[in-house]
């Protein structure tokens, strides 16, 4: 049930996606995906503070004034195992909404890993784990806990829309994030685009200067 008082509002989380296309979507990268979406799909500006490891699971959604966690914390209370966080702090970088202590309650939680478009601090923690963390930057100014800010709505992050209960996949190249009813669609279209790269990829070792690929695009376009 939502609870809204002025502008506070909190709606229920949403449902995680399941444990099997988690697996498949581990296994495409985010360049296939925005392929099959049209390459307009996708956030940008965000830097991936994570070495290793891969981000994929279900947006759970906060939209917060900048520089203030106070409804982070809410949201996170609310999370279950393959959640990801993601949080709309207005891309500002004046002060920081999460660092190490929430980082940690969060991999404890199960978290599957953190976008927030404005500000982390902290980096170290984050730089010498796994737990996938992308930002818009991060600065050493801590964060008010005051409001307002809602949870659970749709927020946008690097120019993307994204709703409770998008699938969120996020790599080194950046964050693609999908409605789940196009999961499957997706997992086939990336898969059939790997298969597609890797002959490509057979056809260059060989060495010939007759590529069927490069020329099938040049022909085309009348070159």
């Amino acid at each position: 049930m939502t609870q809204l008082t002025h502008s506070f509002e909190v709606n229920p989380a949403p449902a995680v996606l399941d444990e099997g296309r988690l697996a498949s979507l581990h296994r495409i990268v985010t360049p296939h995906l925005s392929d099959n979406l049209h390459r307009q799909e996708g956030v940008v500006g965000l830097k991936r503070y994570n070495k290793t490891g891969k981000l994929v699971g279900t947006a759970l959604t906060v939209k917060t004034r900048p520089g203030d966690n106070l409804f982070i914390y809410k949201a996170m209370t609310l999370l279950a195992k393959g959640h990801v966080l993601v949080v709309d702090a207005g891309g500002d970088l004046s002060n920081a909404c999460v660092g190490e202590i929430m980082k940690n309650y969060l991999q404890q939680r199960g978290c599957a890993g953190l976008i927030v478009d404005g500000a982390i601090r902290d980096v170290a923690a984050f730089e010498n784990d796994s737990f996938p963390c992308f930002a818009r930057g991060n600065v050493h100014r801590g964060p008010y806990k005051d409001g307002p800010g809602a949870v659970n709505v749709p927020v946008s992050i690097g120019g993307q829309v994204i709703n409770p209960g998008d699938v969120i996949v996020a790599d080194e190249d950046g964050i693609v994030s999908f409605p789940p009813e196009l999961v499957d669609e997706l997992i086939e279209a990336g898969n059939a685009h790997a298969k597609k790269e890797i002959k490509i990829m057979s056809e260059i070792a060989t060495g010939s200067m007759d590529q069927s690929w490069l020329q099938s695009v040049l022909n085309a376009k009348g070159l």
